[in-house]
């Protein structure tokens, strides 16, 4: 049970420091924030506000990973280096790929919500 404590505490913290420091992540509390309602009345079943919170999520779990991977690449070396620049690219490539993600499930339910499928 002190494990579980402590690694809820560990991502809580994780999450407050994201925020903190990263506007990237805020910006998508805020749009989950708002999404949230928005998508139950949007969604016509359970599956699809699962599917559109559901990749709201993955875009900040991906903006997590990559703003691990950029401190922690930062902390290695403070000077440009061509391997880090490609490996934090990639980070960014992954939350550009999410975001691609969201926007297809979000059109695709607003499309058949309202008529257009």
């Amino acid at each position: 049970m002190l494990r579980l404590f402590r690694a809820t505490r560990n991502s809580w913290n994780g999450l407050l420091a994201a925020a903190r420091s990263e506007e990237a992540f805020r910006q998508e509390l805020i749009v989950f924030a708002v999404a949230l309602p928005l998508a139950y009345f949007i969604a016509i079943d359970v599956w699809r506000w699962v599917a559109m919170i559901g990749v709201l999520l993955v875009i900040m779990i991906a903006e997590l990973l990559n703003t691990a991977v950029e401190k922690l690449s930062d902390h290695v070396t403070p000077q440009t280096h061509p391997a880090i620049g490609r490996i934090k690219d990639m980070a960014s490539a992954a939350v550009g790929l999410s975001l691609l993600l969201a926007g297809l499930i979000w059109a695709a339910v607003l499309a058949e919500r309202f008529g257009l499928l």
